[in-house]
């Protein structure tokens, strides 16, 4: 399986003490689990349940996803700008699957 496609818009410049807006989106279908296949089979399901942002190693931004949320999930957050350095974004699905990406910020 492909890995998803992940965009991440992170500024690349802030003041420091700037309160900066992190906008996340991850391709995946979001399966819930209780819909019907076409073989009349229930479809497994499959969810992105866990979403961590970390920022110089900190942990800034966390959540637990459920089956309520909608496919390709979209987050949005803010985060103070600190410290130049990079953000790691981590997602973990139902089965395990991590999917990870990073970006770079320069506090001035």
């Amino acid at each position: 399986m492909a890995a998803p496609r992940i965009m991440v818009n992170v500024p690349k410049t802030a003041a420091r003490g700037e309160i900066v807006e992190i906008k996340t989106l991850i391709a995946h279908k979001m399966e819930t689990g209780h819909r019907m296949g076409l073989n009349g089979q229930r479809i497994p399901r499959d969810i992105i349940n866990r979403f961590e942002c970390t920022y110089n190693g900190a942990l800034v931004f966390a959540a637990d996803l459920f089956p309520a949320v909608s496919a390709n999930p979209f987050i949005a957050f803010t985060t103070v700008a600190v410290a130049s350095g990079t953000l790691k974004f981590r997602w973990v699905d139902d089965h395990g699957k991590v999917s990870t990406t990073s970006a770079k910020i320069t506090v001035t």
